[in-house]
């Protein structure tokens, strides 16, 4: 069997198939993130998954495209605890820009979006990835994301910037957060971006009311202008977006893209069903799957 995984900070998307292309299973665990999840909780979660549990030792190939995972010390760490409970399984670890780019091709060159939990991008030509900018993470980067998002809604909502019908109901929604869980989920808990990312609920609920809408509509500014301007192929290629933020916000997504007059494409809200036809087509006959 061989596994192939969109891994994200908030959730991971699995699907295994047999060496000819048949699924067997699709499931989803929790996600983690090497920068922002502590490595032992990694095959914790995944043992937590029972239909995993029954097949994991009949999983021969393990293909991982995860978030964090752009540094090569980060994926050996994956790979590693993936290891512990894949144990006969060769497994590949490589970045999210690498399956997103999978992903979002659509035969010309693109520039591929990420918008998920975190946020990245890179160029694809369909042969050659070109990462042009490094991904500062969640305490520099991840522009025009949910956890982005969600920071930005809770820092308007402490600094009483809300206006008082949207103050009430976050109040309302949030009964429990004062500052003081605000600090401690933010400087003694793991995976503070996925915490964030959670507010992002609440600007989904209220992403009509005008407020709303031109806080999505800045914070997607800070992202063409952070992580896609600075590309020299941006203004020729199909600019294509992957994730569940720009599949939500796909109307305001496309107004911003226009009025930097980029050439919006498409928006895939789950690229692991586009992920796994990429592997099937071209990775599944290259594999020795007898062993």
């Amino acid at each position: 069997m061989i596994a192939i995984v969109d891994g994200g900070s908030t959730k991971c998307d699995w699907v295994i198939l047999k060496a000819s292309g048949e699924e067997i299973l699709r499931t989803v665990t929790t996600g983690f993130n090497p920068n922002n999840t502590a490595a032992h909780l990694i095959p914790i979660e995944i043992n937590k998954n029972k239909e995993l549990g029954a097949i994991r030792e009949e999983i021969k190939h393990l293909f991982f495209y995860g978030s964090g995972c752009g540094l090569e010390e980060n994926c050996q760490i994956v790979q590693k605890h993936l290891q512990q409970v894949f144990q006969k399984a060769q497994i590949l670890v490589k970045e999210d820009l690498i399956g997103a780019a999978y992903a979002a091709y659509r035969g010309k060159p693109t520039m591929v979006c990420i918008l998920g939990t975190g946020s990245n991008s890179c160029y694809f030509d369909g042969k050659d990835i070109k990462v042009e900018l490094p991904s500062l993470g969640f305490m520099l980067g991840d522009e025009g994301s949910g956890s982005a998002m969600g920071k930005r809604i809770v820092k308007n909502f402490f600094m009483k910037k809300l206006p008082p019908s949207l103050e009430r109901e976050f109040r309302k929604e949030y009964p429990e957060l004062n500052i003081e869980l605000l600090l401690k989920k933010m400087y003694q808990e793991d995976m503070v971006n996925a915490y964030f990312a959670k507010f992002n609920k609440f600007v989904a609920r209220w992403k009509d009311h005008p407020f709303i809408q031109n806080l999505i509509y800045e914070e997607f500014k800070n992202y063409i202008e952070f992580q896609l301007l600075p590309y020299s192929e941006v203004k020729d290629a199909e600019i294509n977006f992957i994730g569940s933020i720009a599949y939500v916000y796909g109307d305001i997504l496309k107004t911003v893209t226009a009025h930097y007059n980029l050439n919006f494409g498409i928006i895939v809200q789950r690229p692991i069903i586009n992920l796994v036809q990429y592997h099937v087509e071209n990775i599944f006959p290259t594999l020795n799957t007898k062993k």
